[in-house]
């Protein structure tokens, strides 16, 4: 896993797997949002399966699919989600960009 902080509140990284969500609740991490689409690619974890680990750690995980550009419902359900969300928060999808461009929205 590369992290990278954005600030202290949001980091984003690439497609993390069920395994991976110990480390993260250990790196101090309180929620997780998943920007990547279920199916994206051959082999990539699902996002139940990451949610499970999630939740065994305590942690809360929300699902904002993102193909393409930005759709106003992802950006509204984004800023619903981070009101209610325990920080810091690690944000993933392939690479971490869609997550970062979430996150990006917040300051518009």
């Amino acid at each position: 896993m590369n992290i990278r902080k954005l600030d202290d509140d949001f980091s984003v990284t690439a497609q993390i797997t069920p395994e991976q969500v110990k480390a993260v609740s250990d790196a101090g991490y309180k929620s997780i949002v998943c920007a990547r689409p279920d199916n994206e690619e051959f082999g990539q974890p699902s996002f139940d399966a990451v949610a499970r680990a999630a939740e065994l750690e305590g942690l809360r995980i929300v699902h904002i699919p993102v193909s393409g550009d930005l759709g106003e419902g992802q950006i509204i359900r984004f800023h619903e989600a981070w009101e209610r969300m325990p920080k810091p928060v690690l944000g993933y999808c392939r690479s971490g960009a869609r997550a970062g461009s979430l996150y990006a929205t917040l300051s518009k």
